[in-house]
C-alpha cells in the first residue's frame, strides 16, 4: 500500500511523535510511506525521518505568523486545497490524519478532490473536554464534529475513554471506531535517559525534583501544579522543572513568583531529550484538564519514574490501570495533588516494574492496529463503491 499521513507539522507534541513512530513502522512492513504537513519547517528544526519515509509540505503561507503559530486551528485548515490537489495527483491507497484541524481539512480535502481515497481520522482527544467549552459548547461543536468524522471510513481512537466519549456524542455505538494505544520507543527512552541532563540543573542539590513537560497552554493546567508545589514546599524541600514552550511562559512565571517559588523552579524552554530528566527525577507530574492519553506519561513509566497524574478524560486512568502504577488526583485540585507527591515520595521507588508497564506499550502493537484499521477502511471503501455503482445501475435501467 501507498499509505500517506496527513499532520500540521513534523514538530510539535505527541502526536506529531506517534505519527514518525507509524511511519517507521509501516515502512519496516513494506508499506510506502510519505508524510504530509500542513506547515513547511526550516530543515534544522525538522527532526529525522525514519527510513524509507518521504516528506511532502504543503507550506500554508500563514503558519509562521507569529500571533498564529501555536494556533493550528486557523492555519491547517487552510491548506484544503493544496491537499485536495495533492489526493487527486497522487492517489495514494489511504489517508491517516491526525488532530482535530488536520482531521477536518481531511475531510474537506477528500469531499473536494473526488477521489475517494479511504480516510482514517486517529482521534487524540476526547472530543467533548477538548471542544466543548465557552463558545464551543455554545455552538454544540463537540457533537457537529463527531457527526462529521462519521464521514470516514475509520477512526481510531488513541484510548478507551477517547473511543467511548466520541460514541456518547452520537448516542451509540460505532463500529468503525478502533482503540489502539500510544506507542512508546523503548530503545530511543532507554538511550535518552542514560545521557546526561542538558542543562544539568536536575543535580544542582539534593532537594527531590519534580518534572513535568508540555507545551504551555491551559489544557496541561500548570498553574495547579504550581500552586500543588507551592504548598508541598511549605513541608519539604522540592524544586520543579517545566520543560515546554507556549503561549502561558508570562502568566506561568508570574503566578510562580506571587507565591514565592523563586529558585524552586526551572523552565528551561524545549529540551531535546527529556527522557535523561525523566530517568533522574523523583516524580513527574501530570496536571491536564484533559488529554487523549498521554506520551509522556508512558514515557515517564519507562524511565522508571514514578508518577502522579490529574484523573482528567481520558487517558491517565487507562495508562495507570486505575492507579496500580502511578496516584490519580482529581482535576484542578492543587492540594490533592501536593498530597500525592507527597506521598509519592516517600514510598519506596519500583523502577523495574514502570518499565514493565511501559513495554506493553510497542510499536509493534500499535502499527499491527493501525495497519488493521487501515485494511478495514479500504475494504469499506470498495464495499460503498460498488454499493454505488450498482444503485447508479438499477436507476439506469429502471430509465
Amino acid at each position: 500500500m501507498r499509505i500517506v499521513l496527513f499532520l500540521s507539522a513534523l514538530t510539535g507534541g505527541g502526536a506529531q511523535r506517534r505519527m514518525l513512530l507509524l511511519a517507521r513502522g509501516f515502512a519496516a512492513a513494506g508499506q510506502e510511506v510519505e508524510i504530509v504537513t500542513a506547515r513547511a519547517e526550516p530543515p534544522a528544526q525538522r527532526p529525522p525521518l525514519p527510513r524509507g519515509v518521504t516528506h511532502h509540505p504543503l507550506a500554508c503561507p500563514i503558519a509562521g505568523l507569529p500571533w498564529l503559530r501555536h494556533r493550528r486551528g486557523l492555519w491547517v485548515p487552510a491548506v484544503w486545497h493544496r491537499l485536495a490537489a495533492y489526493l487527486r495527483r497522487e492517489r495514494p491507497d489511504v489517508l491517516l490524519s491526525t488532530s482535530t484541524p488536520a482531521n477536518l481539512t481531511a475531510l474537506l480535502a477528500r469531499a473536494v478532490s473526488g477521489t475517494g481515497t479511504p480516510l482514517v481520522l486517529a482521534l487524540n482527544l476526547d472530543l467533548a473536554a477538548s471542544l466543548g467549552r465557552g463558545l464551543g459548547a455554545a455552538l454544540d461543536l463537540p457533537r457537529r464534529v463527531a457527526g462529521l468524522y462519521r464521514r470516514a471510513e475509520m477512526r481510531v481512537a488513541i484510548s478507551e475513554g477517547v473511543a467511548d466519549g466520541y460514541r456518547r456524542l452520537l448516542g451509540g455505538e460505532d463500529a468503525a471506531v478502533v482503540t489502539v494505544p500510544n506507542p512508546v520507543d523503548l530503545a530511543a527512552v532507554v538511550r535518552g535517559a542514560r545521557a546526561v541532563p542538558e542543562p544539568a540543573w536536575t543535580d544542582a542539590d539534593g532537594r527531590p525534583l519534580l518534572l513535568a513537560c508540555g507545551k504551555f497552554k491551559p489544557q496541561k493546567d500548570f498553574a495547579t501544579l504550581i500552586r500543588a508545589t507551592a504548598l508541598l514546599s511549605r513541608r519539604r524541600p522540592v524544586r520543579l522543572a517545566i520543560l515546554g514552550e507556549g503561549e502561558e511562559r508570562r502568566r506561568l512565571l508570574h503566578l510562580a513568583r506571587e507565591l514565592g517559588l523563586g529558585g524552586h523552579l526551572w523552565m528551561p524552554g524545549f529540551v531535546a531529550n527529556p527522557f535523561a530528566w525523566m530517568a533522574r527525577a523523583s516524580a513527574f507530574v501530570l496536571s491536564s484538564r484533559f488529554e487523549g492519553s498521554s506520551n509522556v506519561l508512558l514515557e515517564a513509566l519507562a524511565c522508571g519514574c514514578p508518577v502522579v497524574a490529574t484523573d482528567c478524560p481520558s487517558g491517565p486512568r487507562e495508562l495507570l490501570a486505575g492507579g496500580r502504577y502511578g496516584r490519580l488526583v482529581p482535576v484542578g485540585d492543587a492540594e490533592a495533588l501536593a498530597a500525592a507527591i507527597d506521598a509519592c515520595l516517600d514510598a519506596p521507588r519500583d523502577s523495574a516494574r514502570l518499565r514493565a508497564r511501559a513495554a506493553e506499550f510497542s510499536i509493534e502493537r500499535a502499527v499491527a492496529g493501525y495497519l488493521a484499521a487501515i485494511a478495514e477502511a479500504r475494504r469499506r471503501r470498495v464495499a460503498a463503491d460498488r454499493a454505488r455503482a450498482g444503485g447508479q445501475a438499477r436507476l439506469r435501467g429502471a430509465r
